[in-house]
């Protein structure tokens, strides 16, 4: 009887296999927490208040906070009084990065957040629902001597969220309200070496724009870039795992092809799932690093829902194979109740992220939760993720235990079967019963390090080594994934081996027994014998 690698492999190999399977999960887990710096960095910034003379104001003109062209600066609003100098003429200007230092490539995103410091004021309070319109500019360079290039420009608006903790009196005047962070701008990659941002705040008592919002006193921006040296780690991950998926996916296919029969179901599937690995593994990064692509965040989301949309999908085909009897099974229409919901939800991501990253592609600016429409929606997606991943995780365990439950009862045949007939099926059992709750391990595992790392400080201290936990999150499940479809495809790739050659050639008492096995279980068509022992009972 041949049968896949996982039935035949001896277990003394099988268990060699785990081990450097394993040594290579904690080596992927070492490079995040103990190579890799943290994922990313984000750097303060505080907005200099720039004076803009020429009274209509013109818009290619940029306003640096520093350097040798650095413009006419106040220290703050109470010196722009004093000067009679219009609100409409004050410009925030913050360049990024910090002085004496440079933007790379290999920071791959830029995230900015944004936060007003407003003063209480009897006279001038926030008012409920208070919006805060901006008039934003956006320009690089790639050298200290050139001109100023606009990279985009937009007029956007943000609510305020804003809370005062004290009573509101004249005593507690100038203290400041407490404001929630505002998402301000994210870059899909870094491709210029310095960046200028000039905000204002227009005010127009007449069309009531920015009237209501307070006293503001400050604009601070948060800056947050992945990591260089993490970017280099990661792109290093994905060069070396794209051979090594590719060519178990290309050995594991000629295995398949090079059998008598079709392949199956469950085989065509576990080849899907080692394509969509190896799509998400291709390290096309490499290229954003010397061209201006500012659509691979965008791409990156797109690869990623795509692999777990097929991993969610393999895991329902694979319980469900070992389920159904033979007339129902090796068909997809089978599964459409379960896939169905599986690809809707994909789906319904996807537009939520076209909604926002797509549109950032041309406004950096845009942020799906700078309204109260866009911010109910998307708390609502990812509410119906987050209880639609709890949904099917539950879902899945229950189709464990029946695959368990189901095993369980074909073991009654077992006592009947001679002694070392018997220990092989209770072995294929064993094994069979052991990679499921490897799956069900790396399913609760991505939670669980995903909860850790929203949790925690983001480092923890080990004697005289640093372990960045966030990378090592990264990096941990990131190989993990691979590993595990590596192993799928490595242990059902068919074997060489025929395990009943050698109990026949051995044992000539035992051969009344193999005809009764194949009469009642290896003329169904399957990758493993524990498959097929799942569709025997539609056959008798």
């Amino acid at each position: 009887m041949a049968g896949a690698i996982i039935e035949n492999m001896s277990t003394k190999k099988l268990v060699i296999v785990g081990v450097i399977l394993l040594l290579f999960q904690a080596f992927s887990f070492m490079v995040g927490g103990l190579i890799a710096p943290s994922p990313t960095t984000a750097v303060h910034y505080l907005a200099t208040k720039c004076v803009d003379t020429v009274k209509h104001h013109q818009s290619t003109k940029w306003f640096m906070p520093w350097g040798p062209n650095q413009c006419d600066k106040i220290r703050d609003f109470d010196e722009a009084m004093a000067k009679k100098i219009e609100a409409n003429n004050i410009v925030f200007a913050v360049h990024i990065p910090l002085p004496n230092k440079e933007m790379s490539p290999w920071f791959q995103f830029m995230l900015v957040i944004l936060q007003f410091d407003i003063a209480f004021k009897m006279y001038n309070q926030i008012e409920d629902g208070a919006l805060a319109t901006i008039d934003v500019g956006l320009a690089y360079r790639d050298d200290t001597l050139s001109e100023w290039t606009e990279m985009a420009h937009s007029i956007e608006q943000r609510k305020l969220s804003c809370n005062f903790t004290t009573t509101k009196t004249y005593e507690n005047e100038g203290r400041y309200y407490e404001c929630d962070l505002l998402p301000f701008m994210e870059l899909g990659n870094v491709a210029h070496k310095y960046y200028l941002l000039n905000i204002r705040l227009p005010v127009s008592e007449r069309k009531k724009i920015n009237m209501g919002i307070g006293e503001i006193k400050d604009i601070r921006l948060v800056g947050i870039h992945q990591n260089g040296g993490f970017t280099k780690v990661w792109f290093a991950m994905k060069t070396f795992l794209t051979p090594s998926i590719l060519i178990i996916m290309v050995w594991y296919w000629r295995r398949i092809t090079l059998m008598t029969r079709p392949p199956v179901l469950l085989e065509k599937v576990i080849f899907a799932l080692g394509l969509c690995m190896t799509f998400i593994n291709i390290p096309v990064e490499w290229f954003s690093v010397g061209f201006n692509w500012t659509w691979m965040l965008l791409f990156g989301d797109i690869r990623q829902g795509i692999f777990y949309a097929m991993l969610l999908s393999f895991w329902i085909i694979f319980c469900g194979e070992h389920l159904m009897d033979q007339m129902e099974r090796n068909h997809f229409s089978i599964y459409w109740k379960q896939v169905g919901p599986i690809v809707f939800g994909s789906f319904c991501l996807f537009i939520f992220d076209m909604c926002e990253r797509g549109v950032q592609l041309k406004n950096p600016f845009y942020s799906i939760w700078a309204s109260d429409v866009g911010t109910e929606l998307a708390m609502a997606f990812i509410i119906v993720a987050g209880i639609c991943a709890c949904l099917y995780f539950l879902f899945l365990c229950f189709m464990v235990f029946q695959v368990f439950r189901n095993i369980s009862g074909k073991r009654s045949s077992l006592p009947a079967m001679s002694k070392a007939r018997r220990l092989h099926y209770e072995g294929l059992i064993f094994r069979f019963k052991f990679l499921m709750l490897v799956t069900l391990t790396c399913a609760a595992m991505t939670v669980i390090f995903f909860i850790i790392s929203q949790v925690n400080e983001g480092h923890w201290h080990w004697g005289d080594y640093t372990v960045q936990v966030n990378s090592a999150f990264f990096t941990g499940i990131y190989g993990m994934w691979n590993l595990y479809v590596f192993a799928i495809m490595f242990l059902y790739a068919p074997s060489h081996k025929r395990y009943g050659d050698e109990q026949s050639s051995g044992d000539a008492g035992a051969s009344g027994e193999d005809i009764q096995l194949t009469t009642t279980i290896t003329h169904v068509d399957g990758p493993t014998e524990i498959y097929k022992m799942m569709g025997k009972e539609a056959q008798e």
